[in-house]
């Protein structure tokens, strides 16, 4: 019976006397900042660097249920009454605590544990982006052996055209020149019988004056 009555006078004075040292630094606590990490309009964190009593009321006078730790998530289920609020914490439990200790801005430990996860979520997405690199530098290295064949057989049809239009053109200009060596003869010989036709036929005519 003796217990009952001391314990819950013992952990009052404790509260109060951990109020009393931290009054100065809570004060520096922000009430009203919303930062990424809060969660909605009802949720809250216990402040930084103290950990707190949790009542069974709005007020020192009721039962103390337990402590909570200091960047614990909490959410508000209450308006806050004689400067204490009600809210369940990450147990869970339905109890009230002093309002000053609650701030709508994360604590250090919950940014770090926040923080933390994204490095987590970095690191796998940047192991991931590493276990592709070998098979994206296999495909770039593919990518460019395709294209330097494709060059090399590019200048390859180039030379062969090349050469067929060389081989053209001297095949144009000897079928000119034999065309002009078979008209030169055509011609050559045309002159060559005219002659002949010319000396036939004027010996003919003295032979027919001389008959």
């Amino acid at each position: 019976m003796l217990k009952r009555i001391i314990l819950p006078s013992v952990f009052a004075l404790m509260s109060h006397f951990s109020a009393a040292q931290d009054t100065e630094q809570l004060q520096l606590a922000t009430t009203t900042v919303n930062t990424d990490e809060q969660a909605s309009d009802d949720s809250g964190f216990i402040v930084d660097n103290l950990f707190i009593y949790a009542h069974s009321g709005p007020g020192k006078n009721y039962r103390i249920l337990g402590s909570i730790d200091a960047g614990t998530q909490i959410r508000i289920i209450a308006q806050p009454q004689n400067g204490y609020i009600q809210i369940i914490d990450d147990k869970a439990r339905e109890v009230w605590v002093e309002e000053k200790f609650i701030s709508k801005q994360a604590g250090l430990k919950q940014q770090l544990n926040t923080a933390n996860e994204m490095l987590v979520t970095l690191q796998n997405e940047l192991d991931n982006t590493l276990g592709q690199l070998p098979q994206l530098q296999q495909s770039n290295d593919d990518l460019q052996n395709e294209n330097t064949l494709l060059q090399n057989s590019i200048a390859d049809l180039q030379s062969q055209l090349a050469t067929q239009q060389q081989e053209s053109t001297l095949k144009k200009q000897d079928e000119q020149h034999k065309l002009l060596a078979y008209g030169g003869g055509i011609a050559f010989a045309g002159l060559f019988l005219g002659i002949i036709l010319t000396i036939f036929l004027s010996r003919r005519k003295r032979y027919d004056g001389w008959a």
